[in-house]
């Protein structure tokens, strides 16, 4: 299942995790990404904390949690090649994996069309 946030986060649910990433409208609303700082396995978040950062040649910019969750996994490659973001936002530029503290929160991301309907 895949949901997104109005603050352009995509989150991919399949049993009881949730991987994380920003979407093709964010990457291109930042630029060429030249720094991705991804949070440390086990740290948890709360739904909509600050959870990663990422830095372009225009701007520094928060990644927010678009759920609550542990951190099981971050994606070294974006740390090593932040240009993945920009080349492939929704497959290999993913930034975390989270366990989900309440998959209920999940019900209130939008789906593919009303995150469409949101850019217009």
């Amino acid at each position: 299942m895949l949901k997104f946030t109005q603050e352009h986060e995509w989150v991919r649910i399949e049993d009881g995790m949730a991987t994380v990433g920003i979407t093709q409208h964010a990457q291109e609303r930042l630029g060429d990404l030249v720094f991705v700082e991804l949070p440390e396995v086990g740290k948890s978040f709360a739904k909509g904390a600050p959870s990663a950062v990422v830095e372009s040649v225009k701007a520094a910019s928060e990644v927010y949690a678009p759920i609550g969750g542990e951190v099981i996994e971050a994606n070294p490659a974006i740390v090593a090649d932040p240009s993945l973001v920009n080349s492939d936002p929704m497959g290999a530029g993913w930034f975390f994996k989270l366990r989900l503290a309440n998959p209920s929160e999940v019900d209130a991301l939008m789906d593919e069309a009303a995150y469409k309907a949101l850019l217009g």
